[in-house]
C-alpha cells in the first residue's frame, strides 16, 4: 500500500517561502522528560518497525531539507545514551579505548562497547538503545571553508566524549566525495584507517555509502566476493512539487536485516545491483526504505516544526529526522543543529555509525543541484 503523504497534503499546500525546520517540545531543561517520553514511545513502536522492515512497501512522503548557506550545525543539549539522569556540560575527549558503558545500573541500557573502531562503525545499534552523538565541523586551515573536516564523537555520561570517526572531502574529484576514517588524523584513501566513502552524482542529487571493500570496476572477475565493497546506504534528494521553498523529500535506502538481525550484504558487481538501481526499479526485497518526517506546518511561528525532544537547538533548513512510513514514531535517526559548528546525530536499529554519519554528511554537501 502506499503509506504517507495522503496525510500530509493539507500541510504541504501552506509552503510558504518559510524553510526553517524549527524544534519544538521541550527546551534542553525538561530535557529528561523528553527522553523519557520518547524512550517509552520508541519502545513501543520497536514492533512496528520490525514488522515494517519485513514488509515491502511503495511509500512516499513530502518533506524537506533545502539549501542555505553553510546553514549546519550540532550540539548543545547532551545528554546520554537514553539515561534519564541529566549529564553536566560537554567538552572533554576520552580515549578511544574506553568501553561507552550505560550510565547506570538502574537503567536496562546494553553495554556500548567501543573498543574497536572498526567493528563498532558498521555494528547496527543495539535495539531498545538510541546512540547519541554529536558531529563537530572544523573549517580551520588551509581551504578549511572549503574542504571541512567533520568529527563524530558518541557522548557519554558527564558531557564526556568518545572519537568515532571523521570524514573530510576529497579535492580533485569530479563529484563529491568523502573519505571517511577511525583516525582523525588520517583521512587519506589508501590509509589503513579508511573505513568508508560517501560519493554523490554529477548532481548532487543521489549518495551512496560505500565501506572500504575494492570497487568490482577495478578488479578481475575472479577476485573472492568477500572483499567486494559492500554498499551500506543510498541517499536520494527530490525537489518538492510547489518548487524551491516548501519541504523537500530524502529517501534513504539501507540493507535490510535478516532473521539474526544481521544487515543483508549488498556488493554489486554492475550498475543494476546497486541500492539505488534496486530502488528506482522498485525492486525492494532485502532493502528497507526510510524517509524524512514531514515537519507539521506551524501558524504560531509560520515554520514547519520537528519535535526533536530537546536535542536540537538551532532552526536549520538541515534539521532532519529519518522514519519508515510504516511507522513514523520510530526515529532511526535525528540530524540537527545545536551550535555554528556543532550537530547532535542520534541513531538507532538497524543503522550503524557509518551509516548515520555519511547520511549527515550527505546533508551538508546537498546544494543547489536540488533546488
Amino acid at each position: 500500500g502506499i503509506d504517507g503523504p495522503a496525510a500530509f497534503q493539507d500541510d504541504v499546500q501552506k509552503a510558504g517561502s518559510q524553510v526553517q525546520i524549527l524544534t519544538v517540545g521541550q527546551s534542553s531543561h525538561d530535557e529528561d522528560d523528553g527522553e523519557k517520553m520518547a524512550t517509552g514511545q520508541q519502545q513501543q513502536s520497536k514492533q512496528d518497525l520490525k514488522t515494517a522492515m519485513q514488509k515491502k512497501g511503495i511509500s512516499s512522503s513530502m518533506n524537506f531539507d533545502e539549501e542555505e548557506d553553510e546553514e549546519d550545525a550540532d550540539s548543545s543539549s547532551s545528554s546520554q545514551l537514553n539515561s534519564n539522569t541529566r549529564p553536566g556540560s560537554a567538552t572533554s575527549k576520552k580515549s578511544s579505548k574506553e568501553v561507552a558503558s550505560a550510565p547506570s545500573p538502574s537503567t536496562n541500557e546494553p553495554l556500548i562497547d567501543v573498543d574497536d573502531l572498526e567493528e563498532f562503525a558498521v555494528r547496527p545499534a543495539p535495539q531498545g538503545a538510541t546512540i547519541k552523538c554529536r558531529i563537530t565541523r572544523d573549517k580551520k586551515g588551509m581551504d578549511r571553508g572549503m574542504y571541512p573536516t567533520y568529527y563524530l564523537h558518541l557522548e557519554r555520561e558527564h558531557g564526556k566524549k568518545v572519537f568515532l570517526l571523521a570524514g573530510r572531502k576529497r579535492k580533485k574529484s569530479k563529484t563529491s566525495n568523502y573519505l571517511i576514517s577511525i583516525d582523525p588524523t588520517d583521512l587519506s584513501r589508501g590509509g589503513e584507517s579508511f573505513i568508508g566513502k560517501l560519493r554523490s552524482n554529477l548532481m548532487g542529487t543521489k549518495f551512496t555509502v560505500y565501506d572500504n571493500g575494492v570497487n568490482p570496476v577495478k578488479t578481475t572477475s575472479s577476485l573472492e566476493a568477500s572483499v567486494l565493497r559492500q554498499e551500506l546506504a543510498a541517499i536520494c534528494y527530490e525537489t518538492n512539487v510547489l518548487g524551491f521553498k516548501g519541504p523537500r523529500k530524502m529517501s534513504v535506502i539501507i540493507p535490510g536485516m535478516n532473521m539474526d538481525h544481521e544487515r543483508v550484504s549488498i556488493r554489486p558487481r554492475n550498475e543494476h545491483e546497486t541500492l539505488l538501481a534496486r530502488w528506482q526499479n522498485k525492486n525492494t526485497e532485502s532493502v528497507i526504505e526510510l524517509h524524512n518526517k514531514t515537519p507539521v506546518w506551524n501558524d504560531d511561528t509560520q515554520s514547519y516544526v520537528l519535535n526533536f525532544h530537546g536535542r536540537v537547538t538551532q532552526a536549520s533548513v538541515k534539521n532532519f529526522q529519518i522514519i519508515h512510513d510504516n511507522d513514523p514514531d520510530y526515529i532511526v535517526m535525528q540530524f540537527g543543529r545545536v551550535a555554528e559548528d556543532v550537530f547532535t546525530m542520534d541513531y538507532n536499529y538497524p543503522m550503524c555509525a557509518l551509516q548515520a554519519f555519511a547520511i549527515a554528511l550527505s546533508s551538508f554537501d546537498s546544494k543547489l543541484a536540488c533546488e
